[in-house]
């Protein structure tokens, strides 16, 4: 993932005008922006996610509003939501959503806007050529037994197990604690780091385990499998008790994850029909692939691949827009 450390608004022009007039009909484009502030939509560290958000972006500005994308960090960005300092962020994963999130959702600070439509897989992620050098893959079981083959200077004897970065959580060091293998998590730089490391050892033909998650453009480029590790249960989760080790909890493999959005509260009264835009709108598997490839293999720029995508499907978006000015 592309990490964006800029801050970009997006202001109505006469061009925006016609566009809000043919979306919504000369009576109704009155009434939209309800407010000239910005609506400030999370960035986060990965180019998936940047998609998600200036897609949605993008048609918002259509419409006639401010679109300001402000990037924030997986975790602050729930302050910044429950405050309103955030407008609202498009694409969470909720299997590594941390501890700020469900308490300022459970407070009501921060409220659940809907799935945002994607197929998800994270998990542990090695090249297939690794197989031969550690029997026994794709069971985890057989990690405890290979660890030296994914060993470096740093973490020899343990093996080197190339992490998310410290502030998108700790699952993969809780889960190696969990289940006793001789690995040391060491959190990676970000999205382009693991890509970069990954394609690295590919092309050398090296050894590499990490955490990832599909869909992403990578695998336009290579291919990997993923550790089978025991079944996820929410017990595993919040019970010691439950599964293969009665000390530590993450004995087991990653929760299936469901990306979501969410919005702050005061959203659906100061911008009523872009709140119920963003209820709306969705993104799946099948368009971000591509775009992701088109951003981050084939160099283009983000906001050119969003606005020919948004250029070429209005018969898609055209009806979260409809819906949203009811």
């Amino acid at each position: 993932m592309l990490s964006v450390s800029r801050r970009l608004s997006l202001f109505l022009g006469a061009g925006a005008v016609a566009v809000a007039l043919s979306l919504c009909g000369q009576a109704r484009a009155g009434s939209v922006p309800e407010s000239t502030d910005p609506i400030k939509l999370a960035i986060n560290e990965w180019t998936g996610q940047h998609i998600t958000t200036y897609i949605a972006g993008e048609i918002l500005t259509r419409m006639g509003y401010k679109v300001e994308y402000v990037t924030a960090g997986s975790y602050p960005q729930a302050t910044g939501i429950a405050d309103g300092s955030l407008t609202a962020t498009l694409e969470i994963w909720d299997n590594n959503m941390g501890e700020i999130f469900p308490k300022e959702i459970a407070a009501k600070h921060i409220e659940a806007i809907g799935d945002a439509g994607l197929d998800p897989v994270e998990g542990w992620l090695y090249p297939d050529y690794v197989e031969p050098l550690c029997p026994g893959l794709p069971n985890w079981e057989a990690l405890k037994k290979c660890a030296d083959v994914f060993a470096t200077t740093d973490t020899s004897p343990d093996g080197r197990f190339l992490d998310y970065p410290a502030d998108w959580g700790d699952r993969g060091a809780k889960m190696i604690k969990a289940l006793g293998l001789p690995f040391q998590s060491v959190p990676s730089g970000g999205e382009g780091n693991l890509v970069a490391e990954y394609k690295a050892a590919v092309a050398k033909k090296e050894p590499i385990i990490m955490m990832f998650w599909a869909p992403h453009a990578m695998f336009a480029d290579v291919t990997g499998k993923w550790v089978q590790f025991p079944k996820f249960e929410q017990a595993c989760y919040d019970d010691p008790k439950w599964g293969m080790n009665p000390n530590e909890t993450h004995d087991c493999g990653l929760a299936a994850p469901r990306t979501q959005k969410f919005a702050w509260p005061g959203m659906k009264d100061k911008w009523p029909a872009a709140y119920r835009f963003l209820k709306n709108y969705k993104i799946s598997n099948e368009t971000q692939i591509p775009m992701m490839k088109a951003v981050d293999v084939d160099g283009k720029k983000l906001e050119d691949v969003v606005k020919a995508w948004v250029d070429q499907n209005e018969a898609v978006w055209k009806p979260w827009v409809d819906a949203a000015m009811m």
